[in-house]
């Protein structure tokens, strides 16, 4: 094996991605800000985001009032915040999908399909979650 090729070696300069040139401090204050354009982004430009978004501003602060336990309160917010980070990730591969071009092909279908249940199966999480956490006490609510 040449020394070039050993794992610890750095990468060839053709292999180095210009977007990758900050260190320290100014790459956490540019991936903040690019993050928060992402979050944006995807409130302009995704129907389903924007709804998950109305779910996350209804129920987050529900979880917060609700009678359960902290463990209980994380598991509540965090299947919230799921469905929102599942979304995202779908959203991204859509976009990239549709920027090789929008022509149906077999394996763009199998990508978005994949997505797609992918965020129907972190619906499912939040449901059976809520369901068992906060449905015990929202009966026990109602029936007060």
């Amino acid at each position: 094996m040449r020394e070039s090729d050993s794992l610890d070696s750095p990468e060839p300069e053709s292999l180095k991605s210009p977007h990758k040139g900050q260190r320290g401090i100014r790459r956490i204050v540019n991936a903040f800000f690019y993050s928060l354009s992402g979050l944006a982004l995807a409130f302009r430009h995704e129907s389903a985001f924007r709804q998950e978004i109305v779910l996350a501003i209804v129920s987050i602060p529900a979880a917060c009032f609700l009678s359960v336990t902290a463990v209980e309160r994380v598991l509540l917010i965090g299947s919230v915040l799921l469905v929102l980070i599942v979304e995202l990730l779908n959203s991204s591969v859509e976009a990239a999908v549709d920027r090789i071009g929008l022509d149906t092909h077999h394996l763009s279908k199998r990508a978005k399909d994949l997505g797609s249940a992918a965020v129907l199966l972190s619906l499912g999480v939040l449901l059976l979650t809520w369901l068992l956490l906060a449905g015990p006490v929202l009966l026990r609510l109602v029936e007060t």
